[in-house]
C-alpha cells in the first residue's frame, strides 16, 4: 500500500470524523437528523456521527453506505452502542446498492461535497426513495459572497487532497432541487468560529417530486 492509499484509508477518516464533529456542525445535525422516520437510509454514514441523533421510536429500519472501510468500522461500532440492527455496507453514492423505492427517508450530511458526481448521487438518492419520500440534508459548499468564493476556489485544490476529495465550491440546495426534489430550506449561514471559506452551511428537507 502506497502512502497516498494509506493516508486515504487511515488518516482521512479520522480527519473527517474530527472536522465533522465540530460544535457548529453538531448543532445543525441535531436539527436535521431527528426528523428522520420510517425506513431510513444514510449516505456517508462512516464515522457513525449521526446515529446518536436518530429517534429509535420513529425509525423502523436503518441502512447506510460509506466508501471508507475505517469509517464503516466507526459506523458499525456506533450501531452496536445504540443497540439497534443496521444494514451498513461499503459503497458509493453514484451506485447505491439498494433497490428502487426502498426507503421512506434519506439522510445526507456533509457528503455531497466529496462524491465524484453530485448529480448522479442525487439521482440515486431519489431512486431509492419511495414516492413522496423525504431527503434530509445538511451540507457545506459554495458561499453566497463573491470574495469568499474566490478564496474557496484558491484553496480547494489543496483542500481536496488533504480532506478526501472534499470540495469547497459546490452548490448545495440548487443541485438537490434540480435532481427532482421539492425543497423546503430549514437554514443557511456561515458556521461560527469557522473560516468563512469552509463555513457556508445549508440544511433542509426535500420531498421526492413526481
Amino acid at each position: 500500500m502506497g502512502f497516498a492509499n494509506w493516508y486515504d484509508e487511515h488518516v482521512v477518516p479520522r480527519i473527517i470524523k474530527c472536522a465533522c464533529s465540530s460544535p457548529a456542525i453538531m448543532k445543525i445535525r441535531q436539527q436535521v437528523v431527528p426528523l428522520a422516520s420510517g425506513k431510513v437510509f444514510e449516505i456517508g454514514c462512516g464515522g457513525g456521527i449521526n446515529q446518536q441523533f436518530y429517534d429509535p421510536a420513529k425509525v423502523s429500519a436503518y441502512s447506510g453506505i460509506d466508501p471508507s472501510g475505517k469509517g464503516l468500522d466507526y459506523a458499525r461500532d456506533a450501531a452496536v452502542a445504540k443497540g439497534w440492527q443496521a444494514d451498513i455496507r461499503q459503497g458509493y453514492g453514484e451506485a447505491i446498492p439498494f433497490d428502487d423505492a426502498s426507503f421512506d427517508c434519506v439522510v445526507c450530511t456533509y457528503t455531497l461535497c466529496s462524491v465524484e458526481s453530485q448529480a448522479q448521487t442525487v439521482s440515486e438518492l431519489r431512486r431509492i426513495l419511495k414516492p413522496g419520500g423525504r431527503l434530509l440534508f445538511a451540507e457545506h459548499g459554495s458561499a453566497p459572497d463573491a470574495d469568499v468564493r474566490k478564496w474557496q476556489g484558491r484553496i480547494e485544490p489543496i483542500w481536496k487532497r488533504l480532506a478526501g476529495g472534499c470540495h469547497l465550491t459546490r452548490p448545495i440546495s440548487s443541485v438537490i432541487a434540480q435532481g427532482g426534489f421539492t425543497l423546503t430550506p430549514l437554514g443557511a449561514r456561515y458556521a461560527p468560529k469557522t473560516p468563512r471559506w469552509a463555513g457556508w452551511m445549508e440544511w433542509g428537507e426535500a420531498v421526492k417530486a413526481g
